[in-house]
């Protein structure tokens, strides 16, 4: 049992303690006072280390995987035994030894060396002691406490029984093995994690192993994303002072520079070193997604969870963690409720860290006013939180500097060198901004043309694409939707019988997982197209058809895309040349901004040597593309008096709402500091900044958002009912009506919630509930009906299939059959109907047929219309619907939708059969892969957590050995989140009330 050691005899591990402890009492001047503190400090070490049982450290947990692997004998363990005398003993005795070195600390170096040893090496071990372990140390604890009795022969004789008792006892239960590798990993971890702090606080120039991270992050990026090395600027940006001090940061640098990284490493340096919650914004669900499937596998490995705010996905207020720390990643706008809701329960402080990607997105209409509010909010409240910045397409970054009090960083890197050229007719040139005109002829196309090509063809876009494809990659960037579909039909028709062998397999692949997601149909565009390796890409697709072929592309199955300029600003799906058709984006002519987005794409990282560019254009716009690809790009300017002010009506709403502001000088003072406020010199001709702030109050009193309290004068007190009068005279004071704190914590348009507000009281009148149709036809967006254009047949014939029941509600909104048929047959109407309710009420027919059907394709049929619009349709009610269910919570009178919104919002958000729910909750699953997950026997959240990547691989079709990886990391994370979140909600039903009788709180309770 103790290897060479025999357990009982003369050279026994007990003789050798024993004769230990001889030599120590020999020692005058501890043959007393320390055999005391001897036993008194195995008794209390024995009491801590059964508490740290309890308390398992994070990343002890999770990492089981590793665990198991060295437990098989998979991974050689050699630990340097040096002097070590206790190496060969079992994990159960270490602790024993190590209690009594602790006693006799003062005889010798060598013991001193072994202390140090055991109690590193043990730490870990001692967190993992099975049952009977632990309850050893509850026996050893109990009979140490009578120990101090007996006179010291009889303390040395107790103890070594003890010792011999517990030993046997060691020696007939089962020993676990342990990996001493992953527990000295883990204890270097842990102190790595500590000495970062301590860098971090302290002003000092030294990073740590990793930017003042621990080794391991650095090893978990080569492991997860391949990146071994920093660039330069890189590490110039994350050593800069501003970094170290935690001041704010705009860095701008060309697409593909690497800008995420650097983000990624401050996020993880707050999480785990300043141990402070972390807040990601990003432009799109899509890229949240992507994001959010990425970061998941680090936070498994370091302890930390990663939260998607995206759609109607999101808790509010978010769940406060006691130990571990929340990297949020989310939208535009659930950011801006997410700030907001860290306000309002008073816990911004908690908040270290916000990261906005795509900052120029803040001069871009109503998003980019939701923006300005959120960072203008932080900077206002919490003077803690560090704000950073970043974007490839920025210009006046002096203006947006001053806004965030920030410093700023640029650099022209860029991995692979992209080169630029227009094509004029049959001639190339490439842009130099040396030359005269800002161009220089390249070179003349060489490619022999029939008549029908060129006719088909004028643009040469086929002897364009097939000089790099089907061996490199390449986008074709085109105006429309419709022409995307044309242009790659019309490649494929002049491609040689060739292309159809490149990777011929794995397209077949494609084809059919396309067809099983959509239910057995195929795009007749697609099935022709794919074979030859093309695909179009646009929101005319489904999410499920967009990411299955943006894997194929990725992976080098398809070679070519034609898509819209939303591929630019979306997912990063680089090519070897990128193509623009045109110089225009519709009807509109291309802004150098969004030109440099499409041309960015150009030229992959660690894959091609060099990016090209071509621009194809017509003589009549040659003028234009040259002061195009020359000029500055375009500023910035703040978006929130936009849209007849709506942008800052809805700021002061929430400012007086969340009581940042409730005066009007207070609320003055605020919108100094926001981007309008730096801006207002060149954006307010007309009026200035407090004439606008008090017109949009008045404008929210008149619509009963908002009301005026009582104000002290100089001559007393008065009310303010009608009219203001000068600003010296009067210091106007506000507070929110239920109304508009019902608006506001919806996050509802100001220019719908007064309908909002009138439709749900008419419901509740004659609310239909034998069907979903009434309930759905509240929860339609109101700005989604104003662009719709219904097909009166269809509607006619949708409305005759309608129960009495859903016929009596449509009647209740206000639609009659009797409208519906004269407008299919034609018929003049002189009945004034309200546009809006007819086609809000279309829609709310296509969102019915689509929650029964659960088949976009037929739903797309049925309406004709393409299946991408309504799966957007789909999405914007869900987050609609989330929205009225929040603008419910907060009015006593429509108690009734609360329950009933909740179960819509879910069936809105998944819109599949009950049993894929649990796996679509995971980030990345969608429903075609949903399906997958579930006919291979992955029914749940847990199925999922404990899956093997390398089994999911050869159970499911198209599944990468990356994707299967980020699908059980999301899923583990998920489940970590949810176990968390219970484990919070008992101890805070255990925990004693600080308000009950008679207990008066401690001061750390009261803290």
């Amino acid at each position: 049992m103790f290897g060479d050691y025999d357990s009982f005899a003369e050279n026994s591990f007990l003789a050798q303690v024993d004769d230990l402890e001889q030599k120590y009492m020999q020692l005058p001047e501890n043959r007393k006072h320390d055999t005391d503190f001897a036993t008194e400090n195995l008794c209390s070490e024995s009491s801590e280390q059964k508490l740290s049982i309890t308390t398992v450290g994070s990343f002890t947990e999770l990492k089981t995987d590793e665990h198991t692997k060295n437990q098989s004998g998979h991974e050689d363990v050699s630990v340097e035994r040096g002097a070590d005398l206790l190496y060969e003993f079992p994990s159960s005795q270490v602790l024993y030894f190590e209690n009594l070195q602790n006693s006799s600390n003062d005889s010798g170096n060598q013991s001193a060396k072994e202390r140090n040893w055991n109690t590193s090496s043990h730490k870990t071990t001692n967190e993992e002691l099975p049952h009977n372990s632990i309850e050893q140390f509850q026996q050893i604890d109990q009979a140490s406490s009578q120990v101090r009795t007996s006179s010291d022969v009889n303390r040395r004789k107790s103890l070594k029984d003890h010792l011999k008792r517990t030993m046997t006892g060691n020696a007939k239960a089962q020993t676990p093995i342990f990996s001493r590798t992953k527990q000295l990993k883990e204890t270097l971890l842990s102190e790595e994690i500590n000495v970062a702090k301590k860098t971090i606080e302290s002003s000092s120039d030294d990073l740590g192993p990793f930017y003042s991270l621990p080794s391991k992050v650095r090893d978990l990026y080569v492991q997860f994303k391949g990146i071994e090395k920093l660039y330069a600027w890189q590490h110039t940006c994350l050593t800069l002072n501003s970094v170290q001090e935690r001041k704010n940061l705009i860095y701008s640098l060309p697409t593909s520079g690497g800008k995420t990284l650097v983000a990624e490493i401050l996020m993880l340096q707050e999480l785990l070193c300043r141990h402070k919650d972390v807040l990601m914004i990003l432009p799109y669900v899509a890229i949240v997604q992507e994001k959010i499937s990425g970061l998941s596998s680090f936070g498994i490995e370091l302890g930390f969870f990663v939260e998607e705010y995206a759609g109607s996905k999101g808790k509010f207020p978010p769940i406060k963690r006691r130990e571990k720390k929340s990297l949020y990643i989310a939208t535009i706008e659930k950011g801006h409720s997410l700030v907001n809701s860290f306000i309002e329960t008073g816990r911004i402080s908690s908040l270290g860290l916000v990261v906005v990607d795509e900052l120029h997105m803040i001069g871009e209409g109503s998003r980019g006013a939701v923006l300005e509010m959120t960072l203008a909010k932080i900077l206002y409240t919490s003077k803690t939180t560090q704000i950073i910045g970043m974007s490839a397409t920025l210009n006046n970054v002096g203006d947006l500097q001053k806004f965030l009090q920030a410093e700023y960083y640029t650099d022209q890197f860029r991995p692979v060198e992209l080169k630029e050229y227009l094509k004029i007719n049959d001639a190339i040139y490439e842009v130099d901004s040396k030359a005269e005109n800002g161009i220089t002829f390249s070179r003349l196309l060489n490619y022999k043309y029939s008549d029908t090509l060129k006719k088909m063809d004028p643009d040469h876009l086929v002897a364009l694409v097939t000089e790099v494809i089907p061996t490199y990659s390449c986008l074709v960037f085109c105006p429309t939707k419709k022409n995307c579909e044309n242009v790659a039909e019309m490649i494929c028709k002049f491609l040689s019988k060739e292309y159809l062998k490149h990777r011929e397999k794995e397209k077949q692949e494609l084809i059919k997982n396309l067809k099983n997601i959509n239910s057995g149909n195929l795009c007749p565009i697609l099935k022709r197209t794919i074979p030859l390796g093309i695909a179009y890409h646009h929101s005319g697709l489904t999410s499920d058809e967009k990411k299955l072929l943006e894997e194929a592309y990725s992976t080098g199955v398809l070679c070519l895309l034609t898509c819209t300029s939303t591929l630019a600003a979306g997912v990063n799906l680089p090519a070897r040349r990128v193509i623009l058709r045109a110089p225009y984006v519709a009807k509109e002519f291309l802004k150098r901004n969004q030109y440099k987005q499409m041309i960015g794409r150009a030229g992959r990282a660690g894959i091609d040597s060099t990016g090209e560019s071509i621009l194809i254009l017509q003589e009549k716009d040659k003028q234009q593309v040259l002061e195009l690809i020359s000029k500055p790009l375009e500023n910035c300017y703040s978006h929130l008096i936009q849209e007849s002010s709506k942008g800052i009506q809805t700021l002061f709403l929430s400012l007086i709402g969340l009581k940042i502001a409730t005066n009007l000088g207070d609320i003055y003072r605020f919108m100094s500091g926001t981007f309008l406020g730096v801006q207002q010199n060149i954006l307010l001709k007309e009026r200035s900044l407090q004439e606008i702030t008090v017109e949009s109050l008045r404008y929210l009193t008149e619509k009963e958002l908002l009301q005026k309290d009582t104000i002290l004068t100089e001559n007393g007190l008065i009310q303010k009912d009608v009219i203001y009068k000068s600003e010296e005279e009067f210091q106007y004071s506000f507070h929110i009506t239920k109304l508009g704190k019902a608006s506001f914590k919806g996050t509802i348009d100001l220019a719908y919630c007064d309908i909002l507000y009138k439709d749900l009281k008419k419901g509740l009148e004659g609310l239909v509930l034998e069907s979903f149709l009434h309930l759905i036809y509240l929860t339609t967006p109101y700005d989604m009906a104003s662009q719709c254009d219904p097909d009166w047949m269809i509607y006619f014939r949708q409305f005759n299939q309608l129960s009495p029941a859903e016929q009596n509600a449509a009647n209740l909104i206000g639609v009659s059959e009797n409208y519906i048929g004269k407008k299919a047959s034609g018929q003049a109407i002189k009945k004034k109907v309200d546009k809006n309710i007819i086609n809000r009420l279309y829609l709310s027919f296509v969102l019915y047929t689509l929650l029964k059907e659960t088949n976009i394709w037929s739903v797309s049929e049925k309406f004709n219309m393409p299946r991408g619009y309504i799966q957007n349709l789909l999405t914007a009610a869900a987050t609609f619907s989330s929205c009225v269910l929040h603008f419910c919570e907060e009015l006593e009178e429509f108690w009734v939708y609360k329950a009933l919104l909740v179960e819509l919002t879910k069936k809105l958000t998944y819109c599949v059969k009950a049993e894929l729910i649990p796996l679509m909750e995971v980030t990345g699953v969608l429903e075609g892969r949903a399906k997958q997950l579930y006919n291979a026997g992955y029914k749940s959240l847990t199925h999922l957590a404990n899956a093997n990547p390398e089994v999911l691989i050869k159970t499911i079709d198209h599944l990468s050995r990356r994707q299967a990886k980020q699908i059980v990391s999301s899923a583990k994370m998920l489940l970590h989140e949810k176990a968390d979140a219970l484990q919070e909600e008992v101890e805070e039903l255990m925990r004693l009330p600080s308000d009950f009788p008679g207990i008066v709180a401690s001061p750390i309770e009261k803290a």
